[in-house]
């Protein structure tokens, strides 16, 4: 997913809010996140790419603090947090810009990523990943008035404008448009929509759950989902996973029994309930 990986509080999704760019942490983010505590698992998620993750100002029972007014929830955050219980452990989510990530991650700023994260090669260079702990699917979102609300192939975004988030597979697989105008990646993927909405763009990549998100707040848009070998190549792609540190081998392996006990119905029930609750904010 993001590689496979619309932040939206995507809702919150276009204003708010993920598969970004980042610094461990910012100042409102808990104090004690750069230190190592074998009692907490500090995840790192960016916090804004609903329904994966996304921040709020009210508490709730699946929510966590990230700052001294602020909270972050989502399929994620009740991920992490199932990890971190079955680990005995406290979890603290750490916000962090999708960018800085890995190397919040390699210099011990974070002791895991659980943030919509695909296992690629070129990541599994520098860090390790878990098995997938949730599989989507790749779609693009559009306009529902435009010429490409009716299509059923990629091929037919051919000669129109196409955008994903920068460092993520989204952006990467635009080029399996033959003839597609490639737009410059956004920042994020409340920037993508907003693109997409004001009409700079024909379609945003995009996968499916937060896609799911994105159109359900904003009913000018729709997601398309594509005919059987119409669409994105590689489907193995729309997984996300966990990353651990290659330092940490015994975390990995820990995390990894943790979250063989969790079983497809029940992810895809706290995927179900995220898209529910996710913020409903747009433009």
């Amino acid at each position: 997913m993001n590689a496979t990986r619309t932040s939206m509080a995507l809702a919150a999704v276009l204003l708010l809010a993920g598969c970004g760019s980042s610094e461990p942490a910012s100042s409102d983010t808990p104090a004690d996140s750069s230190s190592s505590d074998s009692s907490v698992l500090r995840v790192g998620m960016e916090c804004n790419y609903a329904p994966f993750n996304w921040t709020q100002t009210e508490d709730s029972d699946t929510a966590q603090p990230i700052t001294s007014v602020d909270y972050c929830d989502g399929y994620d955050v009740v991920i992490a947090t199932k990890i971190a219980e079955g680990l005995g452990r406290e979890v603290e989510i750490v916000k962090t810009d999708w960018d800085n990530l890995i190397p919040s991650l390699t210099n011990n700023t974070i002791d895991a990523i659980i943030a919509g994260m695909t296992d690629t090669p070129e990541r599994r260079e520098t860090v390790n990943f878990t098995t997938p702990y949730y599989v989507s699917e790749e779609v693009v979102i559009v306009r529902g008035d435009s010429d490409v609300a009716g299509i059923t192939s990629i091929s037919e975004l051919s000669g129109k404008k196409v955008v994903g988030q920068m460092g993520t597979l989204y952006d990467t697989i635009i080029d399996q448009i033959e003839g597609v105008i490639h737009v410059e990646a956004a920042t994020d993927f409340p920037a993508a929509i907003n693109a997409l909405q004001h009409g700079d763009v024909d379609a945003v990549t995009s996968e499916l759950p937060v896609a799911i998100g994105v159109t359900s707040a904003n009913p000018d848009l729709k997601y398309i989902q594509f005919e059987a070998g119409k669409g994105f190549a590689g489907e193995e792609d729309a997984t996300v996973s966990i990353a651990v540190s290659k330092e940490n081998a015994e975390l990995q392996a820990q995390i990894q029994s943790v979250l063989d006990t969790i079983s497809e119905d029940e992810r895809a029930e706290i995927m179900g309930a995220a898209v529910e609750r996710q913020p409903a904010v747009s433009e």
